[in-house]
């Protein structure tokens, strides 16, 4: 994260389960981060005022005060502050809602380690990067397969474009669609909304569509949402490419 080191990152994890706070604990510290905890989200707003965490884990579901809470006053109090929710495999809907409350990921329950290093390479990225937030959409031939290629952060807002573009590849004779994630790149709760209704008006007549690049995370969120129906992911894109190009 430019000059920053793992050692000069605090990292707050607030969890009422003391297990998943062992956890964290001891995966962040052999990362070398400065690990502190809190059991609710109470506690952790305290932390946030007087040690200004740079990145902050929330568990969704506490009780008193809920993760979706804590999101929204850690952005009322340190804006810059990057927030991953945690949450369990039915909290789908949660997690968009925090995606879209600008959360910078998000990890299901239990921890993987490498939902976990994806997250974390987010978040520093944003820290070091604030235009990394933002969303650059740009089209590419590549022989008979049409790339558009997303850098950022993918919201509701970039519909519009990102209709013309995938028209555009549709329509120019290509044997596939690929959308190309650049590195750290993210999707918000509203731009997984507008992707689902960009992806299944395409239709199963046209060409494939596929997606490359989407870290592990927001890959099982597409997954969740029912996306895979119309589309296919691939981990890079030469592998989609690849497979676009010989039919699928």
């Amino acid at each position: 994260m430019g000059s920053d080191t793992a050692e000069q990152v605090t990292v707050l994890v607030i969890d009422d389960e003391k297990p998943t706070l062992t956890m964290f604990r001891l995966f962040l510290s052999a990362y070398g981060y400065n690990v502190l905890c809190a059991e609710n989200g109470t506690r952790g707003l305290e932390l946030v005022r007087t040690h200004a965490p740079r990145i902050v884990f929330t568990d969704l579901k506490m009780p008193e005060m809920d993760g979706i809470e804590v999101l929204k006053r850690i952005k009322q109090q340190a804006p810059q502050t990057e927030v991953i929710v945690i949450t369990g495999h039915g909290d789908m809907d949660l997690a968009m809602q925090a995606l879209n409350l600008d959360a910078s990921d998000f990890i299901n329950k239990p921890i993987d380690r490498t939902a976990l290093d994806a997250a974390l390479d987010r978040a520093r990225t944003r820290l070091a990067d604030p235009g990394a937030r933002c969303c650059k959409l740009t089209f590419e031939q590549r022989g008979r397969v049409s790339l558009v290629h997303i850098e950022g952060t993918l919201s509701g807002s970039h519909e519009g474009r990102l209709t013309r573009l995938m028209d555009k590849g549709l329509q120019a004779g290509s044997c596939g669609l690929l959308l190309s994630f650049a590195p750290h790149s993210a999707l918000d709760g509203a731009g997984i909304g507008a992707l689902v209704r960009l992806i299944a008006k395409s239709g199963s007549g046209r060409p494939p569509v596929a997606a490359a690049g989407l870290s592990v995370n927001f890959s099982l969120l597409l997954k969740m949402v029912g996306l895979t129906r119309f589309m296919t992911l691939y981990a890079t894109e030469q592998e989609a490419l690849e497979a676009l190009a010989r039919g699928g």
